[in-house]
């Protein structure tokens, strides 16, 4: 991809962004200033318009994963879309914050964990950007998280004086109800950290679209399962999360300014961006 000038475009007037940030609708007051831009995928339409602007000298595209008002649950997120749109803006970074319930009782509302490993229990979801027939695409996985995105969140959170557990392995159930307590159990014994429900296949996504990504989760209350734990609603999940949004965004803004600038280098370096080299693919990927 070629560099895009210093006002943030392609040359052409259309903005454009190397990082870019999957969240929930609170974070489009994330930008002093920023513009709504429309994109349109081969997968339909993304959960809402991209919103671009500047934090901390650095050009973030954001989208809202569900959407304004929180339209789509977990299991109805257009996930192919939303990355395919976030690619085609210039972004191969992202770093997408989410809820989670904690499998470890010392990890308590408020933690911030950057899991390492991640455990798919979705189903019914689309789940590759190769999918029609003729479009046999095997993308490696084994690790699906960014090293340099994750260094960066982990360094971050600790900047910012909050609890961080820098691993762990996070299960994305289906949704949009929560875990049974056999079901949370059974998670706890496989030695899984924390659970969510939009995790994936939005990360398996981003490795085939050869973007790196960075999942950083918001403890929000202990899982159902978790010795003590009371069955969890989503009245307490919105409410500790309101009260840590700030230093959740104290942490995005401080990783976004520290990620790396220099995307030549990073293309050079990261397995994230050369997780397609060797691969004749059917189409061609978003410049």
């Amino acid at each position: 991809m070629a560099s895009s000038p210093s006002d943030g475009t392609d040359g052409t007037g259309d903005p454009r962004a190397t990082l870019g940030l999957i969240g929930g609708s609170g974070f489009y007051e994330f930008f002093e200033s920023a513009e709504r831009v429309k994109v349109t995928t081969p997968f339909g339409d993304p959960s809402d318009d991209l919103v671009i602007g500047d934090v901390g000298g650095r050009q973030v595209a954001f989208i809202a994963r569900h959407g304004q008002g929180h339209r789509f649950p977990p299991h109805k997120v257009n996930y192919r879309a939303n990355l395919w749109a976030l690619r085609s803006v210039g972004v191969r970074q992202v770093l997408a914050p989410c809820a989670v319930g904690s499998l470890v009782p010392a990890n308590g509302p408020g933690t911030v964990v950057v899991p390492d490993q991640v455990v798919d229990r979705t189903w019914g979801r689309e789940q590759t950007i190769y999918g029609e027939e003729g479009q046999v695409v095997h993308v490696g996985f084994a690790d699906p998280y960014c090293p340099r995105g994750r260094a960066v969140a982990v360094r971050s959170a600790r900047e910012a004086g909050l609890p961080v557990v820098d691993s762990g392995t996070l299960v994305v159930i289906n949704g949009p109800r929560f875990s049974s307590r056999a079901e949370s159990q059974w998670h706890q014994a496989a030695g899984w950290s924390i659970v969510g429900m939009t995790a994936m296949p939005e990360a398996a996504i981003a490795r085939e679209l050869a973007m790196c990504f960075t999942t950083i989760a918001l403890v929000t209350d202990h899982d159902a399962g978790v010795e003590g734990g009371d069955a969890v609603t989503h009245e307490e999940v919105l409410q500790v999360f309101a009260r840590n949004i700030d230093g959740l965004k104290q942490v995005l803004r401080t990783a976004l300014t520290a990620m790396p600038a220099d995307e030549t280098d990073a293309d050079a370096t990261c397995a994230c961006r050369r997780a397609l080299d060797g691969i004749q693919l059917p189409f061609a990927l978003p410049d």
